[in-house]
């Protein structure tokens, strides 16, 4: 679980880094999209790891827009929290609840399946 200090090259590089590092026998291919972060020249993307770019303002085409509004709905709709921290708590244990068949219904949209064949 890593908590950026914002969204910008040098954090792209550590979330990179961390995930290639904890499962180096994998490959991964991010569905992201076109935020200038992902396509920085100074970006070091590992060999295990692949982007496949979604077109410009297509937050619909976008799995982890769907997998935020899932954890909004679940822990974050109609509430108020006093502390950072208490947010930080909440928002873990929501992902951590999150069942695999419905992070699975979320990225397995039929553009996804096409996405991935295609590679």
């Amino acid at each position: 679980f890593l908590i950026a200090g914002g969204c910008n090259t040098e954090w792209m590089n550590v979330f990179l880094e961390e995930l290639s590092q904890a499962y180096p026998d994998d490959y991964f291919l991010l569905v992201i999209d076109n935020a200038i972060w992902h396509k920085s020249s100074t970006l070091k993307i590992p060999t295990n790891i692949g982007f496949a770019f979604i077109p410009p303002y297509t937050p619909e085409m976008n799995p982890i827009e769907q997998v935020w509004k899932e954890i909004r709905k679940r822990g974050f709709k109609n509430k108020s929290f006093r502390t950072l921290e208490d947010v930080m708590n909440q928002l873990q244990d929501v992902i951590q609840g999150l069942e695999k068949e419905v992070i699975k219904s979320i990225v397995n949209r039929r553009w996804t399946r096409m996405l991935f064949e295609s590679r």
